[in-house]
């Protein structure tokens, strides 16, 4: 089963059609008018389609277990078929297009066993995904051109006595985006942190260590009265997503903003810390450069 904690949560939705063809205008009078012996087609249909959608995981064996927060399932004839159309939704990780076309065949494959006493000839067709929303798909972003700088804030890393491994974890998703980065290393010092981001040229300034509540953690307090806008919201979704992970992401106080039109950013110093705050706010934090370059059009 492919992994996907490192996921965030967004609505994800899919609609899956089937079409079921009758063989006579008999065949859909009597669906019409309730005369199938075996019960009334639609509403049957309808209840296993929704148990379909539920059983997915059961009979799918690479299929992640979610909460199916919604599922319509629609009817509608055409001539000699049956169109049908069956709408799953739910607020998870990943998306539920299996589901709405395991729901679609489930119902399209229980009017064929109800019609088949009365129409030898019925046939089952098209089973296809019609359209799906919410993850990646949905949130793309452009990243095309743009650069960061990832500041290594640590004193033993800045004196050869450790080892940088928190800010390649950071370039190595930044690349992963198509996105150029360099690193520079520094002490925990107030002055070189503001030096830094005051000669910084990149599109994207990301600071990684100093964000605890240690005596040497000044990363904050020396970022944040530099900033033109304080993104309180990426800092948010910073820490809900790392407090799922561990209880220890409250001690974190990482910080997101805008600096002349640069995007800054603080993280932790943990290697796990940093990766996992670029996994709550990457790709769809680079949307800011849009909102940014609207703004300056004004």
């Amino acid at each position: 089963m492919v992994d996907i904690t490192h996921k965030i949560t967004t609505l994800r939705e899919a609609t899956a059609i089937a079409v079921v063809r009758t063989s006579s205008e008999e065949t859909i009078k009597r669906i019409r008018e309730n005369k199938v012996p075996k019960g009334n087609v639609f509403e049957m249909a309808k209840a296993a389609g929704l148990l379909g959608v539920k059983k997915t995981p059961d009979l799918l064996p690479d299929c992640h277990p979610l909460p199916i927060e919604y599922t319509g399932i629609e009817y509608e004839i055409e001539g000699l078929e049956i169109h049908i159309s069956v709408c799953v939704k739910t607020i998870y990780k990943t998306g539920v297009e299996v589901e709405a076309m395991h729901g679609a065949s489930i119902v399209a494959l229980t009017m064929y066993d109800m019609l088949k006493p009365i129409d030898k000839n019925i046939e089952i067709r098209t089973i296809k995904l019609q359209h799906k929303k919410g993850g990646k798909s949905s949130f793309t972003v452009n990243a095309e051109g743009l650069t960061a700088q990832v500041v290594v804030c640590s004193d033993t890393i800045s004196t050869g006595e450790g080892e940088d491994k928190a800010g390649k974890a950071i370039v190595s998703k930044l690349e992963d985006l198509g996105i150029k980065a360099k690193i520079t290393i520094i002490p925990d010092e107030a002055e070189e942190i503001k030096s830094v981001l005051n000669k910084a040229d990149s599109d994207i300034v990301i600071f990684t260590g100093g964000t605890g509540a240690g005596p040497r953690d000044v990363t904050p307090e020396t970022i944040e009265p530099m900033l033109d806008l304080k993104l309180k919201g990426v800092e948010e979704q910073m820490r809900s997503y790392g407090q799922q992970r561990m209880p220890y992401a409250m001690l974190s106080r990482s910080i997101a903003g805008i600096k002349d039109g640069k995007v800054v950013l603080a993280l932790p110093g943990s290697t796990k810390g940093a990766a996992e705050c670029m996994d709550a706010i990457f790709p769809h934090v680079l949307h800011l450069f849009k909102v940014i370059k609207g703004k300056r059009h004004d």
